[in-house]
């Protein structure tokens, strides 16, 4: 009886997400010009799968192993799954030979009904399963698909969008090279500075160093520098360098209540 609610509420909740999640995927293409950080990223996975349905289905599959270990291990549903998992799959499911993505992907309607059948698989799949395994085989459900996730996300996934930004262009693929490295070393993984590269440079092939380009550029810049200092690696590098950290930086650490190693 527990497993047949369990069921029914993840089929309703899944229909919900799914619909929800594949309508604002769309509609994300024909959004105005201010839009969320958690949809700007969506928005560059999806384009960097470049309307293939297997790049689409394959990019999804990676983080549901992800998602499954975190359901079965934990008893919780990641952000992957209405954050790259539903939109993908939906995409996937939608873009078949023949289709283009300017009339799959970029429809809200399609996507959503699309997302909703998504959404009550995967959600549905992923409750009932982390409810039906005993607890002697969740530590080692966990032990097997955390490590062969974390092997897709790092170095798998940032060397599949290296290849996307070069092959993007020259400029696309310098600045995803250039702020893939440094997002490696700030914050251990270059996908979102390769992501980043991209949109900077095929905003500067498409409308020149512009305002919104400079905007973009300097907001960036300014990321990556506040994500550095407030995870230490300004110190981190200091050190590197086997020199002396200054007491005024670790005093400034101290005072916003950063860890000082």
């Amino acid at each position: 009886m527990e497993v047949f609610i369990i069921i029914m509420k993840s089929i309703v909740i899944g229909a919900l997400v799914g619909a929800s999640v594949g309508a604002g995927a769309a509609r994300m293409f024909k959004a105005p010009s201010v839009q969320g950080m958690g949809a700007f990223r969506t928005l560059g996975e999806l384009n960097a799968c470049a309307g293939d349905a297997a790049s689409h289905f394959s990019f999804g599959l990676g983080f549901f192993f992800n998602s499954w270990a975190s359901a079965v291990g934990a008893g919780a549903l990641t952000q992957d799954v209405d954050h790259r998992v539903i939109p993908n799959w939906a995409a996937a499911m939608l873009i078949r030979k023949g289709r283009r993505p300017e009339d799959t992907l970029h429809n809200p309607k399609k996507m959503a009904i699309s997302g909703a059948i998504v959404g009550v698989i995967v959600v549905t799949f992923l409750n009932s399963t982390a409810s039906a395994i005993p607890a002697s085989l969740q530590a080692t459900a966990v032990k097997v698909l955390v490590p062969a996730a974390n092997l897709l996300i790092n170095p798998i996934m940032p060397i599949i969008f290296w290849l996307a930004a070069l092959d993007a262009g020259k400029r696309a693929g310098m600045w995803g090279t250039i702020f893939g490295g440094v997002a490696h070393l700030v914050m251990g993984n270059a996908v979102p500075g390769i992501v980043l590269g991209i949109l900077i440079g095929k905003g500067v092939d498409d409308g020149g160093w512009n305002k919104i380009t400079k905007t973009l550029l300097t907001a960036v810049i300014l990321l990556f520098v506040l994500s550095a200092f407030f995870r230490g690696f300004d110190i981190n590098l200091v050190k590197a360098f086997h020199l002396d950290v200054p007491e005024w930086l670790k005093d400034l650490h101290k005072m916003l209540g950063l860890e000082v190693k």
